[in-house]
């Protein structure tokens, strides 16, 4: 364990007894964009309710250990939900979009429209302008207001200022802000803003990393990999460690247990240094339904770690934020012709995985990323081609397969297993790596095999019953 954390069982087993306290902490959850596929639907939260009310403090800490297979079916019934819900149905009346199948008319899309899927700042979708990055930034500096706010009984939500970056929020949130408005300059018949800095002019996300490299910044994209952390919750002035475990189908060897992996969370990062920028922004579809760039300044809390899969430079940082911005206009298409879509359109349109996965997988060829929940079939816009080929092309974990151990351990936000601070977790992972590398590795069975072996048995017995009967029979 990490200096300065405890596990959420631990805080549990001192505040379930308190009154109201459970009910509290579970109403927070899901207000955080970087929680990788932890999506509280109704099931999910009733069963952590049901580990602590029944003090599984074991179970609790390994939350909530099902399948893919397991988990997408509560995803489903939350949307048919959410989907009935009347303000659903006022957002799409607001937000009619494109319909499924139909000719795509061109129409201006407006900020209004656009401010549920993107946060632009104070720029808008209805006025040119040209705007400058010569000048520093005059937006306000970090706060935590809105990102910590106080439980009660000694427990805090949220994260405070990362002392590195935080310095840099004004000229961060400039550039994600002008970031996310050029990307919306792709869409149709955009009002365009312009960007500038010394003397060089942009358009696109990709012109403004073209145009900082060229008046001597340096900017790097890395593809970056966390253990995500659905709680951010601390308590009594510690952290509390709150990863989401998902059954990989792998047995460890010398048990019967499958191997339990937290799920990880995945996004781009951009560091920007020079004369004129000084910023860091990130990139990712999170559980807010919003694909965006955005500002990346809060502290993790150490157990999530953090590792640069890949890092891009150049002409390859300059190809990736092409990428990406044309990744966030396929996903504002998607969120104005499915209005209905809850939760954003988060795991039917994927989580954070998808989009970084789909960049990895035509950056290198190879995709290591762990779940990945789009339904191909709804990216069909034909605006959106290219973007639609590269969701379609990586790996889905909708279905519940047993996913490749490579993008198992490509998730991991570590190379170093003994880095990792989560009680028994590298232990396992090291068990499980070896009998990969010597190709040892084994399945658990899934419930269809389950199902059909006990098929088969009673098949079997009843057919052993029926021969013995005969043979009796025969020789009477």
């Amino acid at each position: 364990m990490p200096a300065n954390t405890v596990m959420l069982s631990q805080m549990m087993r001192e505040l379930s007894a308190t009154p109201g306290f459970t009910d509290a902490m579970l109403a927070q959850l899901d207000k955080n964009g970087k929680n990788g596929p932890a999506l509280m639907t109704p099931a999910l939260v009733k069963r952590l309710r049901e580990l602590i009310l029944g003090k599984d403090w074991q179970g609790l800490d390994r939350f909530p250990g099902w399948t893919m297979r397991s988990i997408n079916p509560t995803v489903r019934v939350a949307g048919r939900v959410v989907a009935k819900d009347q303000s659903v149905t006022d957002l799409a009346a607001r937000h009619p979009g494109t319909p499924v199948g139909s000719k795509s008319t061109k129409s201006a899309v407006t900020t209004d429209q656009a401010k549920d899927y993107v946060d632009l700042g104070d720029y808008s979708l209805e006025k040119a302008e040209i705007v400058s990055l010569d000048a520093p930034s005059k937006l306000p500096g970090f706060t935590t207001d809105g990102l910590v706010s106080e439980l009660g009984a000694g427990v805090v939500r949220g994260d405070g200022e990362n002392a590195t970056l935080a310095p840099m929020h004004a000229e961060s949130q400039r550039l994600a802000d002008l970031l996310n408005r050029l990307s919306l300059n792709g869409l149709d018949d955009s009002v365009p803003v312009t960007v500038t800095v010394e003397g060089q002019s942009a358009k696109t996300p990709q012109e403004l990393v073209k145009a900082l490299m060229t008046t001597g910044h340096t900017v790097v994209v890395a593809d970056a990999r966390y253990f995500a952390n659905f709680g951010h919750f601390h308590y009594k002035g510690q952290d509390v460690m709150m990863p989401f475990w998902v059954d990989s189908q792998i047995r460890v060897p010398g048990t019967r247990r499958p191997l339990l992996v937290p799920v990880s969370h995945a996004e781009y990062e951009w560091g920007v240094r020079g004369p004129k920028v000084n910023a860091n922004v990130s990139w990712y579809f999170g559980i807010d339904g919003k694909a965006e760039f955005r500002t990346m300044d809060t502290q993790d809390q150490s157990w999530v770690l953090g590792r640069h899969a890949h890092e891009y430079r150049d002409a390859d940082a300059v190809e990736v934020t092409r990428l990406v911005g044309k990744m966030a206009i396929a996903y504002m298409h998607q969120h104005l012709a499915r209005p209905e879509l809850p939760f954003g359109g988060y795991y039917p349109l994927g989580v954070c995985q998808d989009g970084v996965a789909a960049i990895e997988r035509k950056m290198t060829g190879n995709d290591t990323l762990f779940p990945n929940t789009a339904d191909g079939a709804l990216f069909d816009d034909p605006r959106d081609a290219e973007i639609n080929e590269l969701i379609k092309a990586i790996p889905k974990d909708r279905e519940g397969g047993a996913p490749e151990p490579a993008r198992i351990f490509g998730s991991l936000p570590a190379t170093d297993f003994d880095s990792i601070t989560i009680p028994g977790f590298a232990a396992d992972l090291k068990l499980v790596h070896a009998a990969w590398q010597d190709g040892s590795l084994e399945r658990t069975p899934s419930w269809i095999r389950r199902v059909t072996l006990r098929v088969v048995g009673v098949a079997a017995l009843g057919m052993l019953a029926g021969i013995v009967v005969w043979r009796r029979r025969r020789n009477r």
